[in-house]
């Protein structure tokens, strides 16, 4: 019989790959968003198009000692979430229905972009401080499954 993986195990092994073109300093994350067992888009946190990542510049969330969860506003990157979200959408491809892979639960922005974004399911498996986003995404219809 083969070992091979399953979808689960699959999908989020491609978003941990994913993950490793993060130029975040203090959180490597990757998504991907999959839709009838195909991949719709992907993406990792950095920082927007064009400009420095967090690297070449540094992380003022880091130097403010903000901790982990706070502060969003601060940091000069895009979560990998929202990078999916914009990929999809830069590329005329609708999410609806679909399912997030992603390294990290969602923090509670990229949580409400993902429950109007129609996204179906959630399957992560690392851990993210934002309760507001655990209640949040508790409230929405949204399927959420810690992968272990």
């Amino acid at each position: 019989m083969e070992d091979r993986p399953s979808y689960d195990e699959y999908f989020m092994e491609m978003a941990h790959v994913v993950a490793k073109r993060s130029t975040c300093l203090r959180r490597k994350v990757g998504a991907i968003l999959v839709k009838d067992k195909h991949i719709l888009s992907t993406g990792y946190n950095g920082a927007p198009k064009g400009l420095k990542h967090c690297s070449e510049v540094g992380c003022l969330r880091e130097k403010l000692r903000v901790p982990s969860g706070q502060r969003h506003e601060l940091c000069r990157g895009l979560h990998a979430e929202q990078n999916a979200i914009i990929q999809a959408a830069v590329f005329g491809v609708s999410i609806e229905g679909s399912t997030l892979y992603c390294t990290n639960a969602p923090c509670v922005v990229c949580a409400k972009m993902l429950i109007n974004a129609g996204v179906r399911e959630i399957v992560f498996s690392g851990d993210y401080p934002d309760d507001l986003a655990k209640k949040m995404l508790e409230e929405s219809n949204i399927k959420i499954k810690k992968f272990k």
